[in-house]
């Protein structure tokens, strides 16, 4: 028979403390562990709906392992060819207007129409401990055990607009295992959250009446990228403050200049609990995306997004290299001291420490970067 493990050594090895656990078996699960299908064998099983090697995909995608992002990147460049036929909607919204019971319900009625899709739920990371809930899987239950959707929950960590760093990567991986439909769920409503609109076909507002909330959306702007704000939970006794807000805000779009493809957009009501006003938001997506596509502006507005994100991982690429970069750091320090004793400004130290950055990458000899 074979030898136990000791407790402490099982627990280090991440496995369960069982009677029955022994070298061998566990020796086994380390190495199954440790075994990672080759980027053919990924991209086979993505392409034919795999849902158990798309998630894998999308994990190496966000994984911080640059062994990791490089087999991510190449099997991204193989499934490109089959991405870029989907719809994607982008669904924000206050905390507590209902976005996770409102994308299960509207979910589940495209795929009750023989749809596809993948939610890209969006969960907010701490800035204490960068931990999130992922809760999003259990507040779908429904919509989870739909053998024609997936949902992904992932953190939002640090990146702008609340949108997961890797979101647009995971998008062209949903997109080549088959699903029509991708929906991102956002963190919730903010300036920074306009950053869905770059990455979506289609941006959806949600919002609920009686809360002092019809105010503070046009304040922030977001009805102005929004091509249709739905008003939720108009059931019960909250009907007639639904009806008035929605009142409300069809002037408040009136105050907005006119969007470039001539869309006008609409203001809707609905009841995610009572499932009530989700067939007129489906059909109305439906003649949004016919109307752009007829036009030109559906594929016109896809060229300036890529081009859009093409500029922005430049800019996070320049702005992780130059803050991790071994030869600025000890000047950075520096500078930030001579900061505090007021003997510079944050603009001359600044010019100073890229002026040094580019020098050490217009360099002859790389062996002396950081």
């Amino acid at each position: 028979m074979a030898k136990k493990k000791s407790s402490k050594s099982l627990q280090k090895d991440g496995l369960s403390n069982l009677k029955t656990t022994s070298i061998t078996s566990a020796n086994i699960i380390k190495s199954n562990r440790s075994k990672s299908p080759s980027i053919k064998k990924f991209v086979t099983e993505i392409l034919a709906g795999n849902i158990s090697y798309l998630s894998r995909a999308i994990t190496l995608i966000e994984s911080t392992n640059k062994k990791h992002q490089k087999k991510a990147n190449t099997i991204l460049e193989q499934c490109l060819p089959f991405a870029n036929n989907s719809v994607r909607i982008g669904i924000t919204g206050v905390p507590g207007v209902g976005k996770s019971t409102f994308i299960e319900v509207l979910g589940k009625h495209l795929t009750d129409n023989h749809r596809k899709v993948a939610v890209l739920a969006v969960d907010p990371s701490s800035s204490i401990n960068k931990g999130s809930i992922l809760g999003d899987k259990t507040r779908m239950e429904e919509l989870v055990n739909d053998k024609n959707a997936f949902i992904r929950p992932s953190p939002s960590g640090s990146s702008l607009g609340g949108v997961a760093q890797k979101t647009r990567e995971s998008i062209i991986l949903c997109e080549a295992a088959g699903f029509d439909t991708i929906i991102i769920e956002t963190v919730g409503v903010g300036q920074s959250e306009t950053m869905v609109h770059s990455m979506v076909d289609f941006f959806l507002l949600l919002k609920i009446a009686g809360a002092g909330d019809e105010l503070q959306g046009i304040k922030r702007g977001i009805i102005e990228m929004a091509d249709a704000i739905v008003i939720n939970k108009s059931d019960g006794e909250n009907i007639k403050n639904t009806r008035i807000a929605k009142i409300e805000f069809s002037r408040a779009l009136h105050l907005y200049p006119p969007k470039e493809n001539g869309w006008q957009p609409k203001v809707l009501t609905a009841s995610a609990l009572e499932n009530t006003g989700i067939d007129i938001i489906s059909k109305m997506i439906d003649q949004y995306i016919h109307v752009t596509k007829k036009q030109g502006f559906f594929n016109a507005k896809r060229d300036n997004q890529n081009t859009f994100w093409l500029k922005t991982t430049i800019e996070d690429s320049l702005y992780h290299s130059f803050f991790n970069d071994k030869n600025i750091s000890a000047d950075l320090r520096q500078e930030i001291e001579l900061l505090k004793n007021s003997k510079t400004t944050p603009f001359n130290a600044a010019k100073k420490l890229l002026k040094k950055y580019c020098l050490l990458y217009t360099s002859p000899s790389p062996r002396d970067r950081g």
